[in-house]
């Protein structure tokens, strides 16, 4: 039982910006999944149900706090996406060399963050 292999844990690999890329993957997807669904059922049945509901929903996300709300889920959605594209480069079998894997584990998110801000300015500048 001494010479078996230990199972690969945190207390034997070191800790890297791709582990937090993958978790982040994972909690955008779960956010965009969750907190973006029920934003879109909400905007089908505020237009469903009528002027006057779709102006509460218009009043709510337009609010300060329905902002935040956009805001994060572009952001979800932008980051979701980059790091979907550099999973999506690995499976081709690229991008496992440990600089390119960490360059790309850290620009993932900036990328991210930089597509929220294009995306937001575009929008609020129009």
């Amino acid at each position: 039982m001494a010479n078996r292999p230990i199972a690969p844990h945190l207390q034997i690999w070191k800790w890297g910006p791709h582990m937090a890329i993958s978790i982040l993957h994972r909690v955008t997807g779960d956010g965009l999944a969750l907190v973006g669904l029920a934003v879109l059922l909400w905007w089908l049945g505020a237009m469903a149900a009528g002027p006057d509901a779709y102006a509460t929903f218009q009043t709510v996300m337009g609010s300060p706090l329905g902002m935040v709300v956009l805001v994060g889920l572009s952001w979800a959605f932008f980051s979701h996406m980059m790091s979907g594209l550099r999973h999506f480069v690995m499976d081709i079998g690229a991008g496992y060399e440990l600089g390119t894997n960490k360059t790309w584990s850290i620009l993932a998110p900036l990328l991210g963050i930089l597509l929220t801000a294009g995306f937001w300015a575009l929008i609020l500048l129009r």
